[in-house]
């Protein structure tokens, strides 16, 4: 396998300039797929014996590679490899116990459950039922603590400060995370990777511009959202309300108000739901994988809520599918998608395309479980975006090795 990843790391770093770059990326990228609780710059330089920290620290944290021309060639090599069916959004938290590292901030967390200091990163996967990747990254900067430039920062000159130590770019400021999604995907798009179905979670389908932003872009979807967002029946039509003689005239309006999906989904009933299998699952019944499967029901319906209104102002609000998975038993749906698919999608395509994310819980957990994704204890803007991107491409080299594919079948 030595071999192997030398190969690898020639095609990987053949952007870097130097030699000195390029070498001390191979003996990084080795330390990160060794064993060890530690992936941090330290532990990789006491088990590797041609490994040296200040070296090594020197190609992280100050090292002027540029990182985008690797993830570029990466993502265009894995794309070839699996051959993604999906774009997959998501972002994940690195705990920090201080507050010198950049983007640090108390702030909610989904890998901590809750709010706790620590930096966010929006990652973008291509993702298949059989492998996934980690293309492209984005760190999240939260607005009051980070951006100086804003009128919620208490203390601009300190932020101001802070950043310099981080090296942060001047052009670097607070981005909604639903627009760095949507600025990785067009960085993607640059780079000749295109996937013509995005999937993500309610944290960025809730949002109604980051859907329309898939739209304008030609994409599909499949969205999480959350069962409080509003809608009108698909077969609700705006009426002309009768002129009362006094005050501007109105136009045509929807006569009802717009319902909650989940009491959309209630009125469908769970007699509606049928049972859908989307894959074969991890753990095995009389010495089988068991498939999973559960109810689901699919219902048109036009999202509704002030942004939709005020875009489609004076047309009908444009119908989608909403997607709920209903188990047996259950009271009420425990999961609600949107998706823009054509009209006559059938259901178990809907299904197998929502859970397809799943891909992505698993690419957090192989990164940060064995490649130290949330190790490095650098300070830097630069240093969190070079250990981000060689963690990346371990996992390329990791899942190419298990697909059985070489550098020259990509």
């Amino acid at each position: 396998m030595r071999v192997e990843l030398q190969d690898f790391c020639v095609e990987a770093f053949a952007s870097l300039c130097r030699r000195d770059q390029r070498y001390w990326g191979s003996v990084y990228l080795r330390g990160l797929m060794l064993d060890g609780e530690r992936k941090s710059v330290e532990p990789i330089s006491l088990r590797l014996p041609e490994a040296d920290r200040q070296s090594l620290q020197q190609f992280l944290a100050d090292s002027p590679w540029d990182p985008v021309p690797v993830r570029a060639a990466m993502a265009r090599m894995m794309a070839k490899v699996i051959d993604p069916q999906a774009v997959v959004f998501d972002d994940t938290g690195f705990p920090k116990c201080g507050l010198e590292s950049p983007g640090v901030a108390r702030q909610y967390s989904g890998t901590l459950g809750k709010t706790g200091n620590c930096q966010v990163a929006v990652s973008t996967h291509l993702a298949t039922d059989h492998a996934s990747y980690p293309a492209n990254w984005r760190l999240f900067l939260p607005e009051k603590q980070w951006d100086p430039a804003s009128d919620k920062c208490p203390d601009p000159q300190a932020v101001a400060a802070r950043r310099a130590r981080c090296k942060i770019p001047g052009a670097a400021g607070h981005t909604e995370k639903w627009r760095l999604a949507l600025d990785s995907l067009d960085e993607l798009h640059t780079w000749g990777v295109y996937v013509p179905l995005a999937l993500a979670d309610a944290g960025y389908g809730d949002c109604f511009e980051f859907r329309l932003g898939l739209e304008e872009r030609g994409l599909s979807y499949v969205v999480g959202v959350t069962s409080t967002m509003t809608a009108q029946p698909a077969d609700a039509h705006r009426v002309q309300q009768p002129y009362p003689g006094r005050g501007p005239r109105t136009g045509p309006a929807y006569p009802d108000k717009p319902l909650a999906l989940a009491a959309l989904a209630t009125e469908a009933g769970a007699g509606a739901a049928r049972t859908v299998s989307w894959r074969e699952g991890s753990k095995a019944k009389n010495g089988r994988m068991r498939t999973l499967r559960s109810r689901f029901l699919a219902v048109r319906v036009r999202p509704a809520g002030l942004a939709p209104q005020r875009h489609y102002r004076g047309q009908d609000l444009p119908a989608y599918w909403l997607l709920a998975q209903w188990p047996r038993g259950a009271d009420a749906p425990v999961q609600y998608w949107l998706s823009n698919l054509p009209s006559d999608t059938p259901i178990k395509t809907l299904v197998r395309q929502a859970k397809l994310r799943w891909r992505i819980e698993h690419d957090y957990r192989e990164m940060k479980t064995g490649l130290g994704l949330d190790h490095f204890e650098g300070r830097t803007w630069a240093g969190f975006h070079h250990h981000v991107t060689c963690v990346a491409l371990a996992h390329a080299f990791i899942t190419r090795l298990r697909l059985g594919k070489e550098p020259a079948a990509a």
